[in-house]
């Protein structure tokens, strides 16, 4: 029989979540997860509409270590469970002025060399020289800003060679600025833009670290899941059931219960209540401490601190299912609009659907994804382009009101067919998705892909961190540290499953704070 110190509540199935309890189970943990919804994997889901398949999270998979490391240490290697391979050519993007530039996938001097023939050698050297200063931005913030539990601003500066670590970084620059310092060509500046909204954040405002983005994926890839990157959670989640813990599905958590500072056990929505000293939430963290915990005073101090930061931007989608022959449409397609920075006024400023948005759209060649398995005459398209977040205060757009989903859902189709992406008469199956959806769906506030943005220099010390101030909780998942995406919130759940199995094997067998 496990002892209480040793078993832990775990809040939600998103992938930060299972990572913390398949690691903390195979460790000897007893780990009882609660996940509110039917099924795991929270944002990163594949759905099926009349033998269609959507990718409607994540659609791609980077840095593919995060989980290959995550799987080989609880038992198999992730190519025993799942078809993994490299998305060829990795992206397409088009331009406004008509250029189109095809990047291929884990190719360094490939990227470089199809940047020259799209944009000339002086744009190929710019790029490649921004690399170099990416390369070192990665080298300087890997451990301490994305593999480790982050340490305060204080610890941070005295580590040594603090000051040349700050030139590299260049907190006071943000990704805009510096890439108009270094980039002369402003197609390959709108093309680094793009990389700030991986986070959820306005170039202008994000800090220029987010450099490191593009790197990683020229250097690591882009991969795909062989029947959609949702196979990931669910192949996850019975990897943590094969290690030994369990999963409740359709269990939402009520409250998280606490007594002298430290957590007890929390309170689900049928009425139970689960003992606990060690409750690990992948709940959003603004919820989680806006609700989940009540009126705890620190609590309320710790939502405050999300609150002062910038809440990340939503994505309204499209899912279209595609008869007849297939399009020469190439995995990953992004269409940049004319003007950029009208459509980050729109989603951060003016919080009103953009007119003219930036594209992206997913069409894996994948046969699981498609009616029959027939891959040469039907195809699934996942559409999705920035939007902002659902809000009936002022601070963002209200997506209920009647009539604007449709109304938009139709003025996006019109693109696509006017930019020649599609046929409208190929049309089969169609559906979208609002952030007011993702809300609902997700349990996100207003649908916030990526919980806050990280616009600003401070953003990083504004996200909630894994440990939290009341003893025995912590939190995991894209609006905790170290961020959103899934490499990101697989390690999260490292993170928290390090500190956790750390602190058990404190003071002979004592919980050390």
């Amino acid at each position: 029989m496990s002892k209480k110190s040793d078993e832990v509540v775990v809040i939600g199935a998103g992938m930060g979540g299972l990572a913390a309890a398949t690691r903390l189970a195979k460790s000897g943990f007893k780990v009882r997860v609660f996940e509110a919804g039917p099924q795991p994997g929270g944002k990163c889901r594949t759905i099926n509409i009349d033998g269609y398949s959507f990718d409607t999270g994540p659609s791609l998979l980077t840095l593919p270590a995060v989980y290959r490391d995550l799987f080989l240490k609880s038992g198999k290697h992730l190519g025993q469970e799942l078809k993994v391979t490299p998305v060829e050519p990795a992206f397409d993007y088009f331009f406004s002025d008509g250029t189109r530039l095809t990047l291929p996938s884990s190719s360094r001097a490939g990227t470089a060399a199809a940047i020259e023939k799209s944009f000339g050698h002086r744009a190929a050297a710019e790029w490649e020289n921004l690399m170099k200063r990416a390369e070192k931005m990665w080298a300087v913030s890997r451990e301490p800003f994305v593999e480790s539990e982050l340490g305060t601003l204080t610890s941070l500066i005295s580590r040594p060679r603090i000051f040349a670590d700050l030139f590299t970084i260049a907190p006071w620059r943000s990704l805009r600025s510096l890439v108009n310092k270094k980039i002369s060509d402003p197609r390959l500046r709108t093309l680094i833009d793009r990389y700030a909204t991986y986070t959820g954040s306005d170039p202008r405002s994000a800090p220029a670290v987010l450099l490191t983005i593009p790197y990683v994926e020229m250097v690591f890839g882009a991969w795909h899941v062989g029947g959609g990157i949702g196979k990931l959670g669910e192949v996850l989640a019975e990897r943590a059931q094969n290690c030994g813990a369990q999963i409740e599905y359709n269990c939402p958590v009520s409250e998280i219960l606490t007594s002298d500072g430290k957590v007890t056990g929390v309170r689900l929505a049928d009425g139970r209540v689960i003992e606990s000293q060690t409750v690990v939430s992948n709940a959003d963290s603004e919820l989680t401490y806006g609700k989940l915990l009540g009126n705890l005073p620190v609590a309320r101090k710790e939502k405050q601190k999300i609150l002062r930061s910038e809440p990340s931007l939503s994505g309204f989608y499209l899912t279209i299912g595609l008869k007849g022959k297939r399009s020469e449409l190439n995995h990953h397609t992004v269409s940049f609009p004319d003007d950029y920075d009208a459509e980050f006024n729109s989603v951060f400023k003016n919080f009103q659907p953009v007119v003219d948005p930036t594209l992206y759209i997913c069409s894996p060649a994948d046969e699981q994804m498609v009616p029959n398995q027939d891959l040469a005459n039907h195809e699934s398209l996942f559409v999705l382009v920035n939007a902002p977040r659902h809000s009936t205060d002022g601070k963002g757009f209200d997506w209920s009101t009647p009539g604007v989903t449709e109304k938009y859902a139709d003025h996006l189709v019109d693109l696509l067919v006017a930019k020649g992406f599609i046929d409208r008469e190929r049309i089969e199956v169609f559906a979208y998705g609002s952030p007011l959806q993702i809300q609902n769906n997700h349990l996100a506030p207003g649908g916030s892909i990526y919980g806050r943005s990280s616009n600003g220099a401070r953003a990083a010390f504004k996200r909630a961190k894994n440990r939290s101030p009341i003893d025995g909780l912590y939190l995991v998942g894209g609006s905790a540290h170290p961020g959103g995406g899934l490499p990101l919130v697989g390690l999260s759940g490292e993170i928290v499953a390090g500190i956790i199995s750390q602190r058990s094997k404190g003071n002979n067998g004592l919980w050390a704070r």
